[in-house]
């Protein structure tokens, strides 16, 4: 380690823990013309902002939205706006303006905000999955599992669980030393690369970073498709074919917004080494904010109750304005 690296590094308290001053976010710094990118994710940004904004007021206006289904609609619009907001800023910062370093408590509550909101859309999805499976497997019952109650409760329990498993994942990064190199390679402080530039014994994080990809991809991934198979299970026993597609179109929102959340997340595991560290960035990253800036279009496009929300919030309006200049 030359004079000039080791002058970034400093004991801490622990003399056997060496942190960093600060981590050097490499990220796009190989990527070629990437200004163009981050023009698009402003773009990107914005579009967030407003649809999921959008989205909040409408179920909150809205009586007739107040039911389960959107109340982790609801749910799904907030954690997007929070980790957009949590993660894009921060990347045009680091990269636009070239503030690619950043402290070492800074990194540690980048990763914590960013990846805990992460999880919590992933929870989201798995949480429309389970109301989507209950309604059309068990239609009489529906009203009696699925209250307003019962679903504030699981989301607010999905919270819990996903802050929990990240201040553990941070405290574990904590306690790793980093003598070597302070160079993550990603677009924000991961803690997949981060872990693994630990020069000390990183077995602990190693399973950590294990069980995060567990928590955020597997058990919510599990748990949709043995919905489906659920749900396919039942749409199968209805004899009438239109009833049957009268039941799919209530899953087909949902299975949009699983298909752009999941699929690049699967394309990355799936290729793993044999993607190149730039187009991984890449994919990573628009995997990170894309299904944010289309979920509330989604919404506002395949949901009946939601564009009929919209269509009374209009003719309101126009009644208000038509009252106003009479």
């Amino acid at each position: 380690m030359s004079p000039l690296n080791s002058a970034l590094f400093k004991n801490t308290t622990n003399d056997n823990i060496v942190h960093p001053d600060y981590f050097v976010i490499s990220g796009f710094a190989g990527i070629p013309q990437t200004k163009y990118y981050y023009v698009f994710l402003c773009f990107v940004y914005a579009l967030t902002i407003i649809g999921n904004t959008f989205v909040m007021f409408m179920i909150y206006i809205d009586h007739c939205l107040h039911s389960p289904k959107y109340i982790v609609v609801f749910n799904l619009a907030l954690s997007d706006l929070c980790g957009s907001t949590a993660l894009v800023p921060l990347v045009i910062d680091t990269f636009l303006f070239k503030s690619h370093l950043m402290s070492f408590h800074a990194c540690l509550t980048s990763m914590f905000f960013v990846l805990g909101f992460i999880t919590v859309q992933s929870f989201s999805l798995a949480a429309l999955s389970y109301d989507r499976c209950v309604a059309i497997c068990f239609p009489l019952r529906f009203n009696d599992i699925v209250t307003n109650k019962s679903m504030s409760f699981i989301i607010a329990i999905l919270w819990i669980i996903a802050a929990l498993a990240f201040l553990v994942a941070v405290i574990y990064i904590n306690k790793l030393s980093f003598c070597r190199s302070n160079v993550i390679n990603s677009y924000f402080c991961d803690h997949g690369p981060l872990h693994l530039l630990a020069c000390n014994d990183n077995t602990p994080s190693t399973v950590m970073n294990w069980a995060c990809q567990v928590v955020i991809f597997w058990l919510p991934v599990i748990f949709i498709v043995s919905s489906y198979i659920c749900i396919t299970r039942a749409l199968l026993k209805i004899a009438a074919a239109s009833e049957r597609l009268k039941a799919m179109k209530t899953c087909t929102s949902h299975l949009i917004l699983v298909a752009v959340f999941y699929l690049p997340l699967c394309v990355s595991f799936a290729l793993g080494g044999a993607l190149h560290m730039n187009a991984r960035i890449i994919n990573m990253s628009l995997a990170s904010v894309m299904p944010q800036m289309l979920n509330p279009f989604i919404y506002s496009l395949k949901t009946d109750e939601f564009r009929e929300s919209i269509k009374k919030l209009y003719r309101r309006k126009k009644m208000h304005i038509t009252g106003r200049n009479t």
